[in-house]
């Protein structure tokens, strides 16, 4: 199925301005958009992802004459001769964007695989994983991403971590205690099971109760167990106003525990936070921390 795109959403996924992608679509041939009834460019698959690729191409130096000139196959060598590893890295990203974009599951996974038997499983989350999930979500804001697109390749990846999990050792220790779950009407669970994994992995106890967790079954646990850290990493939720209640209730109901909360909700949130609330920046910046929580 062909998608159309318009061309602020290809200025967003591949960092080329508005005004220069028309340029490019007057002085040549690479780019061909469809026009609505109305005279508004519309641009399918494979013309974003031979934007990502020119795009590409010419931040490491390349003319646009110069890849104008060159057939798909040959921009595609020429991208892998880029010998630097952002280089690689990003066109990585890229092709798993577009086998997302047309449904091609077994590439996707195939690509994957060889990324992590190369480079490992927490190299690829936060080198390639980090990067495509960040596209992801801007396809999500401008609703131009299917959820079937988007349920393919997250369970894909979750089967990554899973497996990377159950890999682990069990933790002796029960000391200090994280709980980690995600409040009801978000379901999107890769970072969040991502910081699972690294707890584990740094031998700290941790409770993973996954996706769509009543507060209710939240206070329960905090009065069983007594976790000394909660964490959310929210990545869909929509409104503030339901966000600050959650966290106020939150923060009622686990008065001695911390409270860590990531994701891009966070970026826009203009409420005062709980005492015992704090927010993450990036799901990095919680990965960071766990590095130092030993």
């Amino acid at each position: 199925m062909l998608m159309a795109f318009s061309i602020r959403e290809l200025e967003a996924l591949s960092g080329i301005k508005a005004h220069t992608i028309r340029i490019w679509e007057q002085r040549y041939k690479f780019l061909k958009p469809s026009r609505t009834d109305t005279n508004i460019r519309t641009y399918n698959n494979e013309e974003l992802k031979t934007l990502l690729t020119v795009a590409l191409l010419n931040k490491y130096g390349y003319r646009i004459s110069k890849i104008d000139e060159m057939l798909p196959l040959q921009r595609e060598k020429a991208v892998m001769d880029i010998a630097t590893p952002e280089a690689s890295d990003e066109h990585f990203v890229n092709e798993l964007l577009g086998f997302m974009i047309d449904l091609k599951c077994a590439e996707f996974e195939q690509s994957l695989d060889r990324y992590i038997a190369q480079k490992g499983l927490e190299e690829t989350i936060t080198g390639i994983i980090f990067q495509f999930l960040q596209k992801v979500g801007i396809l999500w804001q401008t609703n131009k991403l299917l959820p079937v697109q988007e349920h393919v390749v997250s369970n894909i990846i979750r089967q990554k971590i899973i497996r990377a999990i159950d890999k682990l050792g069990f933790v002796a220790k029960d000391e200090p205690l994280y709980a980690l779950f995600l409040p009801e009407g978000e379901h999107h669970e890769l970072g969040l099971l991502y910081v699972y994994y690294l707890l584990r992995k740094n031998d700290l106890p941790v409770i993973y109760l996954g996706a769509n967790v009543p507060l209710k079954d939240m206070q329960y646990l905090v009065q069983i167990k007594q976790p000394q850290f909660l964490y959310m990493h929210l990545t869909t939720f929509p409104k503030q106003n339901t966000l600050q209640k959650i966290l106020s209730t939150l923060s009622g109901l686990a008065k001695n525990s911390k409270i860590f909360v990531s994701g891009v909700v966070t970026e826009n949130y203009r409420h005062s936070l709980p005492s015992n609330v704090s927010f993450f920046k990036s799901l990095d910046e919680m990965v960071a921390y766990i590095g130092q929580a030993q």
